[in-house]
């Protein structure tokens, strides 16, 4: 079997005019995150995983920002057409690992859904989907607040 892994990292500032949507959720919040698209920073890292797996570049250069198709795109969206891809190469999600890395607000509540929505749009079990959130105890950009970072790993096997 041909395995291959893939890493990602995204990273967005708050801000007071945008919905904050993670994992395809939008949650309740007093900011949300800048961003060309809908700056979904969990759905951002899986999607760059999957690519550098794929030897395909990063999200950048698929979907880039100087392009106004992407303005304020559905980042769910964008993962479908990541995975179409994957599929369209010969390979399948075999799992995916992220962390979404904010002092607030609390994510564990909003977790459940994340999975679902990104195991729906990655063609895969919800197994194979792991969702995890962390603060930084105040320190750095992401424990004072001014942004919202996230890790995934991904194992892509071929089919």
């Amino acid at each position: 079997m041909n395995i291959r892994i893939g890493n990602g990292y995204d990273v967005h500032k708050t801000v007071s005019d945008r919905p904050l949507i993670l994992g395809g959720v939008n949650i309740p919040c007093e900011f949300g995150l800048l961003g060309h698209s809908d700056a979904d920073v969990l759905v951002h890292a899986i999607m760059d995983s999957i690519l550098g797996a794929l030897n395909k570049g990063d999200i950048g250069k698929l979907f880039p920002d100087t392009d106004n198709k992407y303005k304020n795109a559905d980042s769910i969206k964008l993962l479908e057409q990541v995975i179409a891809l994957l599929y369209e190469n010969g390979y399948k999600i075999g799992n995916i690992d992220s962390i979404v890395i904010a002092q607030r607000p609390k994510l564990m509540g909003y977790i459940p859904q994340m999975k679902e929505n990104i195991a729906t749009a990655c063609r895969c079990s919800i197994e194979n989907i792991s969702v995890k959130a962390t603060t930084e105890e105040g320190l750095g950009f992401t424990g004072s607040g001014e942004g919202i970072s996230s890790l995934a790993v991904c194992i892509i096997e071929k089919i």
